[in-house]
């Protein structure tokens, strides 16, 4: 009984927090302080609860690195002009008459250069909703599109932090589970193509306005080159460099760009890479272009730091075994999928962030995968077609509130968000298929 008091006080403080906008780590450190008072209530030393807290904590550690170069790569992006580059040739690829699949395409293809469902949204996403408003067009079906397009990449970049986080608790190769993505998502990704097209014909764009772009002109010198820190990212993923190198040398390219082509200096680039990039607030382009820095990245970093935390107690404590007793008895590839998908959705509504969803599912499943002989890569990348994503259809958690609330939507464009409901529904009807097919082979043998 203490145990669902401690998730339910646990869970409307984040709702409350989330809605009132007050720094999840907050009602997070509460409920970590509540848990710790169950743990010890059911006879654990105090002392040994947290060191149990703290080895959970220190696991995300290897997430943190990535998470500040990641803030750091989105912030001199912004400074060199390659976040302006790539939104302001996005934009000259829409077309009016398929604007919204458009819209999904080109938040697709951003999200995967930098990485971040965030960053898109914040910078290519608001350019697009922009448009669509200025074109008359379904602002929910908009959002939907550039959301749904902006978690393509934040599951499967190589820039991604939800990616490195996966790679991490599993302890995989994050290039092999990008291959593993990109496989699981092919069709899925297709279907949807096909429903945008549908969608952008019922609302398509009356009038397509080149504003935005103008004023990328006259503050950024956009060419070529300036993609290059984005395009040393993917040639060095493809020969599988170590992430935090590529990332690295990305970083060094653009802080020279940033010097030589936008003039923005040594002292300036070095404090956007600290502090985030930002411009005068008189500029049109001040809440497109701005955000990123290490210090960004440190609110991001203490939510990972105590989602691991509750991960320690509970796996320590065995608080959770009568879910993860529910989730062992799985005994095929389609039942461990289902399972991942139901304590996706629990774990997502629960914890309120991707961080959090991400962390509980992985633990809540892993004994059950194990028994099953399925490898660290299988687990992955059910992690990311369930969790991942599935954060983002929660309407009070932050995967999915804090872009609605960049793009001045609502909740009415849950049902446009169609390429993450079709990933999982995809591959669970693909896994019961399989499951079916293989049973009927059996009984052909036998």
């Amino acid at each position: 009984m203490d145990l669902i008091i401690c998730f339910i006080i646990t869970f409307l403080l984040l709702i409350l927090s989330i809605y009132k906008g007050i720094f999840v780590v907050y009602p997070l450190v509460i409920g970590l302080i509540l848990f710790f008072v169950a743990a010890v209530k059911r006879g654990y030393p105090a002392k040994k609860v947290f060191i149990m807290a703290y080895r959970g904590g220190k696991k995300s550690i290897i997430v943190i690195k990535i998470f500040v170069l990641i803030g750091a790569i989105t912030a001199i992006w912004m400074a060199s002009g390659t976040v302006s580059a790539i939104v302001y040739y996005g934009i000259k690829l829409l077309r009016p008459n398929i604007f919204i699949l458009s819209a999904f395409l080109i938040s697709s293809f951003v999200s995967v250069l930098i990485g971040t469902s965030f960053g898109t949204v914040g910078t290519v996403g608001i350019a697009l909703i922009v448009i669509a408003r200025g074109g008359g067009v379904n602002i929910a079906a908009t959002a939907g599109a550039i959301i749904a397009g902006a978690y393509f990449g934040d599951r499967c970049s190589p820039m991604s932090s939800s990616a490195s986080l996966v790679a991490c608790i599993t302890e995989t190769n994050i290039y092999d589970n990008i291959k593993n993505m990109i496989k699981t998502c092919i069709m899925p990704f297709f279907i949807s193509i096909i429903f945008y097209s549908v969608v952008s014909q019922i609302f398509p764009l009356h009038k397509a306005s080149t504003d935005i772009n103008s004023e990328i002109l006259k503050v950024f010198d956009v060419n070529m080159i300036v993609l290059l820190p984005a395009l040393v990212i993917i040639i060095l993923s493809l020969f599988k460099v170590n992430v935090k190198i590529s990332m690295l040398i990305s970083i060094i390219i653009a802080f020279l760009l940033s010097i030589i082509i936008q003039h923005n200096g040594i002292i300036n680039s070095i404090r956007f890479i600290i502090l985030g990039y930002s411009m005068d607030k008189s500029n049109p382009l001040y809440s497109i272009i701005k955000g990123g820095g290490i210090i960004s990245m440190l609110k991001t970093s203490l939510v990972i730091f105590v989602s691991s935390a509750f991960s320690g107690i509970f796996e320590e404590t065995g608080m959770l075994n009568s879910i993860e007793n529910m989730t062992y008895k799985a005994n095929s590839r389609y039942k461990l999928f289902r399972n991942m998908i139901i304590t996706g959705i629990l774990t997502s509504a629960f914890g309120c962030s991707q961080a959090i969803a991400v962390i509980l599912t992985h633990m809540l499943n892993k004994k059950a995968y194990e028994k099953n002989e399925m490898d660290n890569d299988t687990l992955a990348v059910d992690l990311e077609n369930t969790a991942i994503i599935i954060s983002a259809l929660i309407p009070w958690n932050i995967a999915l509130l804090l872009p609605i609330v960049n793009l001045g939507a609502d909740a009415s464009c849950i049902p446009y968000l169609f390429y993450l409901y079709i990933l999982p529904i995809f591959n669970l009807i693909f896994f019961k298929f399989k499951s079916k097919q293989k049973h009927s082979i059996c009984k052909q043998c036998t």
